[in-house]
């Protein structure tokens, strides 16, 4: 998959408002899919769909608690965001160039030539 495509398939799953809430309370530390739901205010069937999106966006991962391998513990995987941080600050750098342009296309004096 190009960059291109793995920027497209991030930003579509961060489309969803719940599942940058998830994104939000995962970046303080892992939580069980439970707490997820719980503190999103989602059903735990809602919770697990938008965590199955998050992880086919490669956003989360998720591991077993050792105590009981049904209790499933998401954490942030960091490249996604990475990439993502990437692409805006180029973004960010061309439209800097582009009102720099335009500034000093506006402030230059008139040429009567």
């Amino acid at each position: 998959m190009s960059a291109a495509e793995r920027l497209d398939v991030t930003l579509a799953a961060l489309a969803d408002p719940h599942r940058r809430r998830v994104v939000e309370l995962l970046r303080e530390r892992p939580h069980r899919a439970g707490e997820l739901a719980e503190a999103a205010g989602l059903s735990p069937p809602a919770m697990s769909r938008h965590l199955r999106t998050l992880r086919q966006a490669a956003l989360v991962e998720e591991r077993h608690d050792g105590l009981d391998a049904r209790v499933r513990v998401y954490q942030l995987r960091p490249e996604p965001m990475a990439d993502l941080a990437t692409w805006l600050n180029q973004t960010e750098a061309m439209w800097v160039d582009q009102l720099a342009g335009l500034r000093a296309y506006l402030t230059a004096p008139d040429d009567p030539a």
